[in-house]
C-alpha cells in the first residue's frame, strides 16, 4: 500500500509538472494564479509536501485541464480507456432510462 501511495504521489508530480510547463508557466507563475507561495509549489513538485484537494482542483483549473488529469498514469494507457468507457456506459444507461421513460 505504500508503493502505491508514493507511486500515486509520482504521478501526479509528474503530470503537474508536464501541463504546468505545456502552459508555459513557471513555478512563481502558477503559485500567483493559484494564491500559493512560489515555495510551496516547489515543495510539491519535490513530493515534500502535499496538496489539498482544493488546492488541486485550484491547480486544475489554472492549468485548463480535468482534475483527473493529474492522476493518470502516462505508462497506464487502459486507466485512461477504462474511465472513457465507464463514461459512456453511464452516458448510455442515462439515455435509456430517459427513451423508456
Amino acid at each position: 500500500m505504500g508503493n502505491k501511495k508514493v507511486s500515486q504521489q509520482r504521478v501526479f508530480v509528474q503530470n503537474l509538472r508536464k501541463h504546468r510547463r505545456k502552459c508555459g508557466l513557471t513555478q512563481a507563475q502558477l503559485a500567483e494564479k493559484v494564491n500559493v507561495s512560489t515555495h510551496h509549489i516547489g515543495m510539491i513538485e519535490l513530493s515534500r509536501n502535499n496538496p489539498t484537494l482544493e488546492l488541486v482542483e485550484r491547480i486544475a483549473v489554472a492549468l485548463q485541464i480535468q482534475t483527473y488529469e493529474l492522476f493518470i498514469d502516462p505508462l497506464s494507457p487502459n486507466v485512461e480507456l477504462q474511465r472513457l468507457r465507464q463514461e459512456i456506459k453511464e452516458d448510455m444507461t442515462q439515455l435509456l432510462d430517459r427513451y423508456l421513460k
